[in-house]
């Protein structure tokens, strides 16, 4: 079983994300491992891109502050091989297929894998267009997380089906961001992707933020991602964010969790 099938194993699944460098690659390597220790299940590592379509205000500001810092891949990469001698959870990337083209694909993928990342989520590539990374994701052992949206409708079988690690349910229309209502018929949607592989687990995001949010959506998918409401945090308290952001997870994770009680 993959550490990402384990990540699913213990009730629902808390998925935390933040982008790395934000404040500073120091301060997120301490947030990182504070929240393995808070109780997350897997965490998203955010690559900052200068051009992140799919991220609301929240997140862009985060991928300009870690840009103008000086995160670049190979530190991240670097932060990660020491995160990966104090956490075993289950760490995924995210980040856009310019990050990955630039650094080269197979370099990029093989580097992954080798410093203990396990998956790679890519949201400004098509579904159709995921074969340009797939074989260097199969060939060096990272699955390649694909996304269902809203608008996927009869899309949704066919990536469920040949879908990898989990499959990313996309909560609401648009960039990322918190959101105060959640009105997409979400039951429906994880039914569907459900019946097309049944074995797959299937995490919710985009919006989510409180607990009683984290509550409901538990309550249909097996995981729930936090990612805008946790950077936003991290911008707002930056080097201070540690302790703060670790209750957040916690509380988070448990409230996900009131669901399978």
């Amino acid at each position: 079983m993959s550490r990402i099938a384990q990540a699913f194993q213990n009730g629902k699944a808390f998925i935390p994300f933040l982008t790395c460098g934000d404040p500073d690659l120091e301060t997120t390597e301490r947030l990182v491992s504070a929240m393995a220790e808070a109780g997350a299940d897997l965490i998203e590592l955010g690559i900052p891109f200068s051009d992140p379509t799919a991220e609301g205000p929240v997140i862009m500001a985060a991928s300009e502050r870690a840009l103008r810092g000086g995160a670049t891949t190979d530190k991240i990469f670097a932060m990660v091989r020491r995160l990966r001698k104090k956490i075993s959870i289950p760490m995924v990337f995210m980040t856009y297929a310019n990050v990955v083209y630039s650094y080269g694909t197979e370099r990029f993928v093989k580097t992954a894998a080798e410093i203990g990342i396990d998956g790679l989520i890519l949201p400004d590539v098509p579904f159709e267009e995921k074969d340009e990374f797939l074989g260097d994701c199969r060939r060096f052992g990272l699955e390649l997380i694909s996304m269902i949206a809203p608008t996927s409708d009869e899309r949704i079988d066919r990536i469920a089906k040949e879908a990898e690690g989990f499959l990313y349910c996309v909560s609401s229309m648009g960039v990322t961001g918190v959101r105060s209502r959640i009105t997409t018929d979400l039951n429906a949607m994880i039914r569907r992707a459900r019946a097309a592989n049944p074995q797959l687990p299937c995490a919710i995001g985009f919006g989510i933020s409180t607990p009683e949010q984290a509550e409901e959506m538990a309550g249909y998918a097996d995981g729930v991602i936090v990612g805008s409401a946790i950077v936003r945090m991290i911008g707002d308290l930056g080097a201070d964010a540690v302790e703060p952001v670790a209750d957040y997870v916690r509380r988070m994770r448990a409230a996900a969790n009131r669901s399978a009680e």
